[in-house]
């Protein structure tokens, strides 16, 4: 199919447990050709991999699945096509689901699938190892296939967030796996709208700027043929659509310029936005470069039990009480587990006016193989110091059962090696070969750090009184993307916010490895730490596990700020 017209793709899922009414709300907020839902992340898929164990008929978003059978109707009448990754593990049973559903409510509705991500069963043939889940990353292709044969609904396992968008706009346009910058542009557009409302002002640094953030509409991509998209809203819903929005989300969860795909690179330094309207941004100049030959591959493990107890610590002496009920617990552990991990999280002030202002928390975390180590036992320990410890002794809930809890990591195959396969409405399964023009790509240019320039007097302020940032987890690291508003903020952004400059401003990340991109088109740098997140965020005790508020710890660090520019 080609078309000339631009194509109209929605989002109402960012993760799995968004926003229920998204759906209904896009369906009848405006015109739309296409509406995605995106419900996997790394640590959905360990979810559905403990429940598929239990029950092996499951494995998939049963959201979606009451989503649809509150909004399958409205959006056959609307003739708008339901493309959604909420197959997770069993993309074939969601789709017996949906064609049932279907059935019940007397809709002649087509239904499609896409699988062949799960390689669990060849994991170890695969040099994977022995996971509970192996998930390759698949393109958008087998979406585009499925739609070219008249689906309706198309379900999908593990696909590119951003496939979501690039398979409709492959099926409208008419496109090949040659086109690479339309399909670079069509990842960009996905990459924005993926995760719903943050493209439309939540989570955004600037948040105050934004009139009516109470209930934020979800956004849509109007895609061209040139690869090239708007980024926008239903007219009359909550939030904006912003060039500091969609900066902000293009920075989520990304590493260097090069942002890999099955189906493209996508350069993210060359992506270009403008403002051309109320609640609409404009990307274009969008290049893409050749897919790597390896494909990514979500893997998750379960790695044993672990339980948590907070206590609260209030008034004086906070230091000599924690260190007095941490020996107090340690010693009265019937099993000690192999892993234990205290954190004091002084939120206490001196004075306080309130007792809760007055008060600290001081959290352990114990994790073992052994379920009885971290069991009831262990929360049972904290309880029975309840009248022999620090003066004040509470806890913030009752003691509870250990929980099983999994490990996250990365790992790739040879492209050639998977089975992408589309099965069609009429039960008709095709093979979705390999993107024909993988191959190696080329250095880049190294990160230099511009000279130092006269910025005239200085202020010591917030970095986040002129610069906005957004962060986000991927396995055991995380990645902060931070930029500003100016070309001249930028080259002070850029020479001034260096590697070493983020150590001392974030003591936590000042042993780990960083690495430090530009992406100047965005006037942002973006950096990525690795491992400060453990071994992802199952497994994480860390006060933030998944790394979202870091950018905004470093936006509250205190720097010497050029008088000459506006501070916020």
């Amino acid at each position: 199919m080609t078309a000339t017209t631009p194509v109209r793709i929605g989002n109402a899922s960012g993760f799995y447990g968004d926003r229920f009414a998204a759906v209904r709300e896009m369906l009848e907020g405006g015109e739309l050709d296409y509406l995605t839902g995106d419900y996997l992340a790394e640590l959905t898929m360990l979810i559905l991999g403990r429940d598929r164990m239990k029950h092996p008929d499951r494995g998939y978003a049963s959201t979606f699945l009451r989503q649809m059978r509150e909004n399958l109707a409205l959006a056959h009448e609307r003739g708008v096509r339901i493309v959604a990754n909420a197959g997770g593990l069993n993309p074939t049973g969601l789709a017996d689901q949906i064609r049932a559903l279907a059935a019940d409510l007397g809709l002649e509705v087509r239904v499609a699938h896409v699988d062949g991500d799960d390689l669990v069963d060849r994991a170890d043939e695969l040099g994977l190892g022995t996971p509970l889940t192996a998930n390759a990353y698949l393109g958008g292709f087998g979406i585009a296939a499925a739609l070219d044969a008249g689906a309706d609904v198309v379900v999908t396992g593990r696909v590119t967030d951003a496939s979501l968008v690039v398979g409709p706009a492959v099926h409208h346009f008419g496109w090949d796996a040659t086109d690479l910058d339309r399909l670079a542009g069509a990842v960009a557009a996905g990459h924005v709208i993926e995760c719903g409302t943050q493209a439309t002002g939540g989570n955004y640094a600037f948040f105050a700027e934004i009139a009516d953030l109470t209930h934020p509409g979800f956004p849509l991509a109007e895609v061209s043929d040139d690869g090239s998209s708007v980024i926008t809203k239903h007219a009359g819903t909550g939030g904006a659509v912003t060039v500091g929005t969609v900066t902000a989300q293009l920075l989520y969860e990304i590493g260097g310029p090069r942002y890999l795909g099955p189906d493209v690179t996508t350069r993210m330094d060359s992506i270009r936005l403008e403002q051309v309207g109320t609640d609409r941004v404009r990307m274009s100049g969008v290049r893409g470069e050749v897919p790597p030959t390896t494909t990514k591959v979500s893997l998750n493990t379960l790695a044993g039990f672990r339980n948590e107890v907070t206590m609260i610590l209030t008034g004086l002496d906070i230091e000599q009480k924690a260190a007095l009920v941490t020996e107090q617990f340690e010693s009265s552990l019937p099993t000690k587990p192999e892993s234990l991990t205290w954190e004091l999280s002084r939120t206490d002030r001196p004075d306080a006016g309130t007792e809760a202002q007055a008060s600290a928390l001081l959290r352990v975390v114990g994790r073992s193989t052994d379920p009885d180590a971290v069991g009831r036992g262990f929360s049972a320990a904290a309880v029975e110091l309840a009248l022999a410890s620090y003066p004040g002794f509470s806890l913030t809930a009752p003691p509870a059962a250990g929980a099983p809890f999994g490990v996250f990591e990365p790992g790739h195959v040879d492209a050639a090696a998977l089975d992408h396969r589309a099965t069609l409405p009429d039960g008709t399964v095709i093979r979705i070969p390999p993107s024909p023009v993988r191959g190696e790509l080329p250095p880049l240019d190294p990160d230099d750090v511009p000279g130092p320039r006269d910025w005239g007097p200085t202020t010591r302020a917030p970095l986040g009184r002129i610069a906005g940032a957004r962060s986000g987890d991927k396995g055991g690291s995380a990645n902060i993307g931070v930029w500003v508003r100016g070309e001249d903020e930028f080259a002070w952004l850029d020479e001034t916010l260096t590697v070493d400059a983020l150590r001392v401003l974030l003591p936590e990340a000042a042993d780990l490895t960083i690495t430090r991109h530009r992406l100047p088109n965005l006037l942002a740098v973006n950096f990525v730490i690795e491992g400060i997140l453990g071994r992802g965020v199952a497994d994480n005790v860390r006060f933030d596990p998944q790394a979202k508020g870091l950018g905004e710890w470093l936006r509250s660090r205190v720097v010497d700020i050029p008088h000459r520019f506006e501070v916020i």
